[in-house]
């Protein structure tokens, strides 16, 4: 005879885990949808916005912090009930 919980097919990660990995979706677009823009149509023009803060700093920061947020949900063990 076969338990009834050890037909039942489990997923690899909990519910927690979904939820830090689509954060960290979230915050890896949100860094590269800040980081676009900023250039010249015009090759002869130059833009100084492409180096600004936002594009420089922020943009990166927020793309390594959705990285990292993937990483942990992958590492942590889901909660078993």
């Amino acid at each position: 005879m076969k338990n009834k919980s050890s037909s039942q097919k489990q997923f690899l990660f909990g519910k927690r885990n979904y939820r830090f990995l689509f954060l960290s979706i979230f915050f890896i677009a949100l860094g590269f949808t800040l980081m676009s823009g900023g250039g010249s149509d015009d090759p002869t023009i130059f833009k100084p916005e492409i180096f600004n803060f936002r594009r420089i700093r922020l943009a990166p920061t927020l793309v390594l912090i959705g990285f990292g947020i993937a990483a942990y949900s992958i590492l942590t063990k889901a909660h078993k009930k």
